[in-house]
């Protein structure tokens, strides 16, 4: 059974949460404050965080950079705020998705199933290896789907996994212009309901971590493309 920690600090809503998701399958565990909700995030073995923003004590946004620097298990913000700078906030510290207050314990429900789908689907075909040959290369990047490992020469860098697929499915489909649509669906997928936004922050982050040199490219009005580059 999967476990979910919910991280919120209004109790209707907390335990609205919880109830949704055991009656769906999940073992779900709460948090009342930013503190508890750290300790918890980090000590516990949880497949997927449930994280307000506004919390007393430490933020939303202090937990998932600090899970992440960790953890790569999905993280989804819950937010009573609609300005965009939030979302980016989040999605710039590591978080996979967004939820914004109120919304239906149907969707959060939906929203937890796809990002515990993709995330399993990631790491099914995981065997552990070392072995480095036959990965994904772009120059001195070598992405190993098998292994959900990526390595910039010699180093081996830490992706999210929304990072990771995006990486796989350009180094995948090299040299073509990929819509923000076309990643949307993608990476995505119809479940997320999410922002378009989401795409171009992600694209940030990636590229933050794999450059210089520069390897994906914006071509203006169209999407993004890998460039060429000698390997």
């Amino acid at each position: 059974m999967k476990r979910i920690l919910i991280v919120e600090d209004d109790p209707d809503i907390a335990e609205l949460e919880r109830d949704y998701l055991q009656l769906n399958g999940f073992a779900a565990d709460i948090a009342a404050d930013g503190q508890e909700g750290m300790d918890k995030a980090l000590g516990g073995a949880y497949d997927l965080l449930v994280l307000d923003i506004m919390l007393p004590g430490v933020s939303g946004l202090e937990i998932c950079a600090a899970v992440r620097r960790e953890q790569e298990i999905p993280i989804l913000l819950v937010t009573a705020k609609k300005e965009d700078i939030d979302k980016i906030r989040g999605l710039g510290m590591g978080a996979d998705d967004y939820v914004v207050k109120p919304f239906s314990p149907g969707e959060l429900v939906a929203r937890v199933r796809a990002h515990l789908a993709r995330y399993e689907r990631l790491l099914a075909g995981s065997k552990g290896g070392q072995q480095r040959d036959g990965g994904l290369r772009h120059g001195d990047l070598c992405l190993l789907p098998e292994e959900h490992r990526v390595f910039l020469a010699d180093e081996e860098l830490h992706l999210s996994l929304k990072e990771f697929e995006l990486l796989a499915y350009f180094l995948n489909h090299p040299h073509r212009v990929c819509t923000k649509e076309e990643l949307f669906e993608a990476i995505w997928g119809q479940e997320a309901l999410g922002d378009i936004s989401t795409v171009t922050v992600h694209i940030k982050r990636l590229r933050e971590k794999i450059e210089p040199p520069c390897r994906i490219e914006t071509v203006w009005g169209a999407g993004y493309r890998l460039k060429t580059m000698e390997c």
